[in-house]
């Protein structure tokens, strides 16, 4: 290791414990051009020469984290809220929470016969304004003929991926409309998002929850049965399995639809499956509180009940779940015109549980809420927040790994070991939303540093946020790396039905 006491390195991070999907190893870490140069033993690096030097004091070192389910400045879509978080607020608070990578949405409107023209809207909103590097998945909720034909040129544009929507009136296919659009994606190697929860049973549940005079917050749960989303859940795999063409099951929250996925993967086929650290750490009973208050925590699907947390937690440690994303779509509490408070009117004082916008802020808790549990391995935790992710949207192995040469210096530096005891208040996080949903929790980790392409955008111990906005550069992603269709052959109609 002689030779690298007299390199000229843009960073280096002494006494590491670099955790990956393999190992944990203690190390030094070169960074040059943004790239990683190196990861030699610890000590290696000690008399070497950078612009910065940071002394790790074996605290762990992570791949950047990577979430790939956040809604950013988006259009409304229903009725009237409208996501609280721009491109700038809510890529700071990804990179104060650890992230260096988002995946926003992309949302196609019922009435629009273009996709392009919405990544060109997309574009525009981002260009400039991110503290992260970003991408898009394109939201599908008109597959005519026009936006099927124009999958090629998406792909082209560095987008593999799409979410459709089998609920919400604004979004939502038919089956035969789920067909087409995996029939493209299959064709064109487009990983496929699916929000699964059967809209019928979500629609005729309201209707009897309104025949009772049921409106609070906490009736949303009622709404949404575990049914729905059971039911949904296999429908999406068997449409899947007949086009042999991948699907991820988004925000899956309930254990029945977990062992659906379960026994899909049992059967080789490729069905992936995201999970939220809401359906770990919080329940129907944050709900159920007075007024509007319970109105914070609305989301789809519904939180549940805390039994069912355990079923989650299995289906990360055992691999059921691919990735581990925050669905961060937050509103704003105290605002009553595109906000939580939108959905009051003077005959429903504590708000209509169907009109409360779906969602909150997660991007900043996601790494450090789940990496305090101390739940999951470490190899694990890093394989769900960062390198799976990468995988399966194609942007590895740039992102998502700590390879020399071959990866962007994307890392988060924690503290060490039991040096840190601190708790949740939404006036510590760096969102533009006035609540956190996980207020009061208390964490036993933080990023100390976040890098991002081998410059430290956050320094918790001195500035905060020292990355400048605009640093964050898209991404131009390719097909995934995860196991596809089954058969390379193209799809046959005379034989399909076999």
């Amino acid at each position: 290791m002689a030779e690298q006491s007299n390199l000229d390195l843009d960073l280096i991070v002494l006494n590491c414990n670099l955790a990956t999907v393999e190992d944990v190893v203690k190390c030094d870490i070169g960074v040059k051009d943004e790239k990683i140069h190196s990861i030699v033993p610890q000590g290696s690096l000690a008399g070497s020469k950078a612009k910065k030097i940071i002394d790790a004091k074996g605290a762990l070192v992570t791949p950047g984290g990577i979430d790939a389910h956040v809604h950013l400045q988006e259009p409304p879509l229903f009725g009237l809220g409208s996501t609280a978080d721009s491109f700038e607020s809510g890529t700071r608070a990804a990179i104060a929470g650890g992230t260096t990578t988002i995946v926003a949405f992309a949302p196609q409107r019922k009435h629009e016969d273009s996709v392009l023209a919405t990544l060109a809207c997309a574009h525009e909103r981002a260009k400039d304004q991110c503290y992260s590097d970003y991408s898009f998945h394109l939201i599908i909720s008109n597959p005519c003929a026009k936006t099927l034909a124009e999958f090629p040129a998406f792909r082209e544009m560095g987008i593999s991926s799409i979410k459709i929507y089998m609920t919400y009136e604004a979004l939502r296919l038919n089956d035969e409309q789920f067909l087409d659009v995996l029939f493209q994606s299959r064709l064109h190697k487009v990983t496929t998002l699916v929000h699964a929860e059967n809209d019928s049973v979500i629609a005729w549940m309201t209707k009897k929850l309104h025949e009772r005079q049921l409106y609070a917050p906490k009736y949303h749960t009622a709404s949404h049965p575990a049914v729905a989303e059971i039911e949904a859940s296999y429908r999406a795999i068997c449409l899947s399995e007949f086009i042999d063409t991948p699907i991820l099951i988004v925000h899956v929250s309930n254990p029945r639809a977990v062992d659906n996925i379960r026994q899909a993967q049992a059967k080789g086929l490729p069905i992936y499956a995201e999970t939220c650290p809401q359906y770990l750490f919080l329940s129907k009973e944050n709900l159920d509180l007075p007024g509007l208050e319970g109105a914070k925590c609305v989301c789809s699907p519904p939180l549940r009940n805390k039994s069912d947390h355990e079923a989650i937690w299995a289906g990360l440690e055992d691999g059921t779940f691919t990735i581990l994303s925050s669905d961060h779509s937050p509103f704003n509490f105290n605002n009553s015109t595109s906000g939580k408070g939108s959905s009051v009117t003077a005959e429903h004082p504590d708000g209509q549980f169907h009109l409360v916008p779906n969602g909150f802020s997660g991007v900043e808790t996601r790494m450090s809420l789940v990496l305090s549990a101390n739940r999951l391995k470490i190899q694990r935790f890093v394989e769900l927040t960062s390198t799976n992710p990468a995988k399966l949207y194609g942007m590895y192995p740039r992102k998502g790994a700590l390879i020399p040469e071959l990866s962007d210096a994307d890392f988060v530096i924690w503290y060490p070991d039991g040096s840190l005891d601190m708790t949740v208040t939404n006036d510590i996080l760096h969102h533009d939303v006035d609540y956190t949903p996980f207020e009061g929790h208390k964490v036993k980790q933080w990023p100390r540093y976040t890098v991002l392409r081998g410059k430290v955008v956050w320094d918790r111990e001195d500035g905060g946020v020292v990355g400048g906005r605009g640093f964050g550069q898209f991404l131009h992603r390719t097909e995934s790396m995860l196991a596809g269709s089954r058969s390379e052959g193209s799809w046959d109609v005379e034989t399909a039905w076999v």
